[in-house]
This record gives C-alpha cells, structure tokens and sequence, in this order.
C-alpha cells in the first residue's frame, strides 16, 4: 500500500504539471490568434483547471467507479468554496466587482440544487435505483452549452473587462508541443490517481466515496487553489473568485454530464448528505456575497468557509 500512495502523489504531481502546461500553452496559442484574454480565461484556463477532475472522471467512469465520480465531482466543489475562497478570503477580502459574477454565483448554487433534482429518482419517479442517468447527463451538457454561450456574449461587452490573464509568450510550435506534453500529464496522472485511490480504499476499507470526496477531490482541485492564492496575492480577486464559481459550474455540468453520458452514475443514500453539503455551501456563498455592503467575502466570513470545511472531512473520517 505505501508504493500505492507512492504512486497516488506521483499521479497528482503529473496531473497538476499537465494540467497547467495546457492552460500556459493553449491560452498562449489561442492570443496568438486574436482571441480576447477574457475569452481565454472563461474557456481555456476555466477548463484548464478543471482538466484534473475531468480526467479522473473519465477513467473512472470507464471502469465504472461511480462513487469515484459523484465523489471527486462534489468534493471538489465543497472545496472550491469552504477550503480555497476560505483561505483567500482570510488573505484578502474578496470584493465581487464584474457583473458576471451576480449571474454566475447565483448559477453554481442553481447547479447544486440540480442534482439533487436529478438524483432523486427514487421520490420524484418512484424507481428502484437514484442514480445520474445517460439522460441528465445529456441535460446538464445542454446546460453547459447555454453556459458556455453566455460567457462568450458577455465577453464582447467591454464594460466586462475584468482582471486579465497573464500569457506566457511561446512560439506556435512551441506552445503545440506543451499542449501535447500536458494533455499527456493528465492521462497518465489521471490513470494512476484512479487506479491507487481504489486500491488504497479497498485495503483501507474505506469506501470509494471518502477516499472520492477526500484525497482525491482536493488533489485535483490544487490548481484551482493555485490560481486563486497567486490571483489574491496579485490582487486580482475577481479571477480567484471567477475561478472557483466558473470551476464548480464546469464540474456539475460538463463534468459530471460527460461521466454520466459515458456511464450512468448509481448514488447511495450517504450521496445525499454530500449533496446537501455542496448545496449549503453554495448558499452561503451566495448569502455572503449578496447581504452586507460591498459585495465582499470577509475574513471572517473566510473563517466560517474553514471551520465548515474542516467539521465536514472529521465527519466523514468519523463516519468512515
């Protein structure tokens, strides 16, 4: 099990170089094509960071792991919010200042309360088995497509500015050959995190949802903690708050609808309270940012984000 664990930390260190060599290279590759940098941080670094979960995902949907993909898709979204907002939040206070953000704060939220629409077949359709079919897949690729959509129309308006990307300068060949080298990272990451994150759960005895909604979850969220601590650093609060709204949106909707169009998804009963952490978490964002004055996360409000966090993974550790 240690050579396991071994192989677990190698698999995210690949994962993560992967994953940011893409986001360097092709957003690089896309300005050297006239598209605007709001375009590429809305689509290139949005999937970028989310290209982690996405990998996982897609392994472990092929072998059918679906506590894997529940868990990995709801553990990073809980801490995208309690964990990374909570500490850059305690960094700086984050002030909401682009209009998309009171559309898309308000989305995420929407988002979380979808699925638990979706996976509550059992009481709204009287089945056997909840579970997130081919079907609401399909669906929450629509609304991904209308997401997606929406952030291209906006970023034409020029009263959206927002903080720009920073583009690392390669040549065309250049920036072809690390979008290679990463898309390259993440299978190879992304194979050996699924494959060690399973045997370590089957020789702990742990269930494949701790370990989803845990180590792996948190592992593919690094860069978007990255991200968002680099961008508070450099004051750009509103790319470490669109990073992580845009990153659980991306989860839910294309994500998870990729892993359920590829294999239906089964949820347990313990899937709920996962669920209902997602969508409490994604309430007091919205409730945070839309009360007070200033449209501001405050360290205190940073601080319960922590606390929240930290009480939830000691439940689980309890519970497991």
């Amino acid at each position: 099990m240690i050579l396991s664990g071994l192989l677990l930390l190698v698999g995210f260190v690949i994962l993560v170089f992967g994953a940011e060599k893409l986001v360097e290279a092709a957003s690089s590759l896309a300005s050297q094509f006239g598209i605007s940098q709001l375009v590429i941080g809305l689509t290139i670094v949005a999937f970028g960071t989310s290209a982690p979960e996405m990998v996982v995902n897609v392994f472990a949907s092929i072998s059918g792991s679906s506590q894997m993909v529940l868990g990995n898709v709801l553990g990073s979204n809980v801490f995208n919010v309690l964990a990374i907002l909570g500490i850059s939040a305690l960094i700086l206070p984050l002030q909401v200042k682009t209009n998309t953000t009171w559309i898309e704060i308000p989305l995420s939220f929407l988002a979380a309360v979808l699925v638990l629409v979706l996976v509550s077949d059992v009481w709204l359709s009287n089945l056997v088995q909840n579970s997130v079919t081919k079907g609401d897949g399909i669906v929450l690729l629509l609304f991904f497509t209308v997401f997606l959509v929406y952030n291209i129309t906006v970023s034409k308006n020029p009263t959206e500015s927002g903080d720009e990307v920073e583009i690392v300068p390669y040549s065309a060949k250049m920036a072809i050959v690390w979008i290679l080298v990463g898309l390259t990272g993440l299978i190879i990451g992304g194979k050996l995190i699924v494959d060690n994150a399973v045997f370590i759960a089957e020789e702990m005895g742990l269930s494949q949802r701790v370990i989803g909604l845990t180590i792996v979850s948190i592992g593919t969220s690094l860069p978007e903690l990255a991200t968002s601590i680099a961008a508070v650093r450099k004051k750009k609060v509103d790319i470490a708050i669109g990073n992580v709204v845009g990153s659980n949106i991306f989860n839910i909707f294309f994500i998870l609808g990729v892993s359920a169009v590829i294999n239906p998804v089964a949820v347990v009963s313990a899937n709920f309270l996962d669920i209902l952490i997602n969508i409490i978490a994604g309430f007091l964002l919205f409730v945070f940012v839309f009360t007070g004055k200033g449209r501001v996360l405050g360290r205190w409000e940073g601080g319960i984000f922590i606390v929240f966090y930290l009480a939830y993974i000691t439940m689980l550790v309890i519970m497991a």
